[in-house]
């Protein structure tokens, strides 16, 4: 195996942020000596990604995702540790690591606001240096994937947020990037166009085997893209592994969906009642005991449906930060 496509060890960034009281006298004061605190935002984390991977970098708001990926673009310097992408120092910003990647921050804007799409597109083929030929190539298949042939002549100003998305991601891409990084892509988005972007996504891994680090707060991105997922909390890494694994680990229970030929009575002796909707009733379980509870379901009642699944990763990933593990 080569070398991976992301490399990082002990990668840190700590912030000095300035400190002061409230009040007139305070403010006077702070003219002559100022107070700050520091506040670490990322703490030695360490991972590896391989070429082609597609990882999902979770975490609550404030727990160092979007930091991490500023450094591993190049936007940020840490405070410690190393990191390599594609075998350069990202915050070297050399050209030829430029070239080979792209930070796509949702509802950050790339496009020019006020003049048609194809003209973004056209600045950014010659920020890129990418030959016309290969450009008219690329643009021909990011308009096939993206549906974007109406967009290209209208001004940004005018497109909805899920269009101008779509063409956010495409112009992202025109220099066809080896390892990209997307922060929260989908974001604002409405439940089709999360479906789009994602099914993009991983056409364009596919057709290019590029590395992808996502961060995401919509798990169906992370379910639909990732097998592996990297958790980090408070600036550090509680689980990196397979997704299966972190519902494995850390899933106490399962839901079972049952379907009753009858009004259902009082279910609350099989587990905990979830919700009821006509004749369905959704139950949490023990984990442990869920064969023994839907047999006893099947044996007790008239059923007409029932399922057995795992939690929703987001309760998952909301158990992981209570550092609560699968009893």
């Amino acid at each position: 195996m080569g070398a991976p496509a992301i490399s990082v060890e002990a990668l840190s960034k700590t912030y000095v942020v300035p400190v002061r009281p409230p009040g007139v006298r305070a403010a006077l004061r702070s003219l002559f000596r100022r107070e700050s605190r520091r506040v670490t935002a990322v703490d030695a984390i360490g991972f590896t990604v391989e070429p082609g991977e597609v990882v999902g970098f979770l975490g609550p708001n404030g727990a160092g995702k979007t930091t991490t990926l500023k450094m591993l673009s190049g936007l940020l310097h840490p405070t410690g540790g190393t990191a390599r992408v594609l075998g350069f120092e990202p915050w070297q910003r050399e050209h030829d690591f430029l070239r080979q990647m792209t930070l796509v921050m949702g509802q950050r804007n790339q496009l020019i606001w006020d003049i048609p799409v194809a003209d973004s597109f056209e600045r950014n083929r010659a920020i890129y240096r990418v030959d016309r030929e290969r450009f008219r190539r690329i643009v021909g298949e990011l308009t096939d994937l993206l549906e974007l042939g109406p967009l290209l002549e209208r001004p940004v100003r005018n497109l909805s947020l899920g269009e101008r998305m779509k063409c956010e991601l495409a112009v992202a891409l025109l220099h066809e990037p080896q390892v990209l990084f997307l922060d929260e892509p989908t974001i604002g988005l409405d439940v089709t166009m999360q479906r789009r972007i994602r099914e993009f996504v991983a056409a364009y891994n596919r057709r290019t085997g590029a590395t992808v680090l996502l961060t995401s707060h919509y798990m169906a991105d992370v379910e639909a893209l990732c097998r592996r997922v990297i958790v980090i909390h408070h600036g550090r890494i509680l689980f990196d592994g397979q997704l299966s694994g972190l519902i494995a680990g850390f899933a106490s229970h399962k839901t079972v969906t049952v379907e009753l030929d009858c009004t259902p009575p009082d279910l609350s002796h099989y587990g905990e009642v979830v919700s009821r909707d006509g004749q369905k009733v959704v139950l949490r379980v023990p984990k442990g005991e869920t064969p023994k509870l839907t047999a006893q379901l099947l044996a007790d009642l008239p059923v007409l449906d029932l399922a057995v699944e795992d939690p929703p990763i987001e309760e998952v990933i909301e158990r992981v930060f209570a550092g609560e593990p699968s009893k």
